[in-house]
């Protein structure tokens, strides 16, 4: 019975290496073996495999703590045993010898799926409505599944046919040096069939523009630059690959009155010089309608009160912020001749109260 190497040997790696470590080293093993470039190499065949069934190992977290914890016994649990030959490997990571190369096993599935792309709405709605939450209902335009063809991009009555130039293979070879390398078919580009007869809706391509409504639920506590995605209301996919996603980017208005900090209200509110003096009660709006405020005696101005609870509600549902009240104390103007004598006689009283206060200060 032969023993098996340790995965991390084989790839020339520490047991702490990180995804990207272990996907960078796998490339650099399966670059070097790669049978197109070691055509009837035995022994690059076997270190191909060990490399493969490796990183299959240490690219699966489950897989790699299983492994780290009781090695090669550990995982027969699993059910893996490593991969059989080349089919095994290229069928598992067939998209990523295309990432690292350009090139894969060289039979590339016909029906290939692939996912829609992503789309972007930017949407503004007010203060208010990020504060409490709002139902939206936007209109999009994107790719749908073309209903005449059913997305297959042929003329009703008709079928794709296998591609002339790579026999269906999606996929021609090229010499370069010792090896040959795998290419995209320029006429079918990679698909491996074209359609000689296109639909005459969607121009072949299976898909068309549409425009779409779609309800959305905005929760309450959002601000500027939050963004919410819909699963499944991007465009739609190819070869019958599942629909992208919608993000939703939010872009919150700003308010006359209210200003935001994380979740707290800031608003600055007038008062006159007699109320900042003599005390009053006044009304200051809030989120929820208005709200009777103390002033005390002898408030100064920029004096900061505060509303418990009454701030912006959290995203996780854990309570409110608050609303914070600076006051601006107001210098009259247009007086009257008697408010003008009334004051005087006020400013007097001040100064002879300030001169009285200077004189017992130097006598200490």
């Amino acid at each position: 019975m032969t023993t098996k190497r340790d995965y991390y040997d084989i790839l020339g790696l520490d047991r702490k290496a990180t995804d990207q470590e272990i996907k960078a080293a796998y490339r650099k093993f399966a670059l070097k073996y790669h049978p197109d470039r070691n055509p009837g190499s035995k022994e690059a065949e076997e270190n191909f495999k060990e490399a493969a069934e490796a990183y299959e190992v240490l690219r699966d977290p489950q897989k790699r703590e299983i492994y780290d914890h009781y090695g090669h016994e550990g995982l027969q649990g699993t059910g893996f045993s490593g991969f059989r030959g080349f089919e095994d490997i290229f069928s598992s990571f067939g998209d990523i010898f295309d990432e690292f190369f350009g090139f894969g096993s060289g039979r590339r599935s016909r029906t290939a799926s692939r996912k829609g792309a992503d789309l972007r709405y930017d949407l503004s709605i007010s203060f208010m409505e990020a504060a409490f939450g709002v139902e939206k209902e936007i209109e999009i335009e994107k790719l749908e599944n073309c209903s005449r063809c059913e997305a297959t991009g042929c003329e009703p009555g008709t079928s794709p046919q296998d591609c002339r130039q790579c026999g269906g293979r999606g996929q021609i070879s090229r010499s370069q040096g010792f090896f040959s390398i795998r290419t995209a078919c320029p006429r079918c580009h990679g698909r491996g069939r074209v359609i000689p007869s296109p639909c005459s809706a969607c121009r072949g391509t299976g898909r068309v523009e549409r425009p779409k409504k779609v309800s959305l639920k905005i929760p309450a506590g959002v601000d500027s630059g939050s963004r919410l995605r819909l699963t499944g209301e991007g465009e739609s996919g190819m070869q019958g690959g599942p629909y992208g996603d919608l993000y939703v980017y939010l872009h919150v208005q700003d308010h006359e009155f209210f200003k935001r900090r994380n979740h707290d209200v800031i608003c600055q509110v007038p008062i006159s010089f007699v109320q900042a003096a003599l005390g009053a009660e006044i009304s200051v709006p809030t989120l929820n309608g208005e709200k009777k405020l103390h002033i005390q005696k002898g408030t100064q101005p920029g004096d900061v009160f505060r509303f418990k609870g009454e701030g912006i509600p959290s995203l996780r549902g854990h309570g409110r912020g608050d609303q914070i009240i600076q006051v601006l104390v107001r210098t009259p103007t247009g007086l009257s001749k008697k408010q003008e004598a009334l004051l005087e006689e006020f400013g007097k009283l001040e100064s002879n109260k300030l001169t009285h206060k200077i004189k017992k200060m130097f006598k200490h």
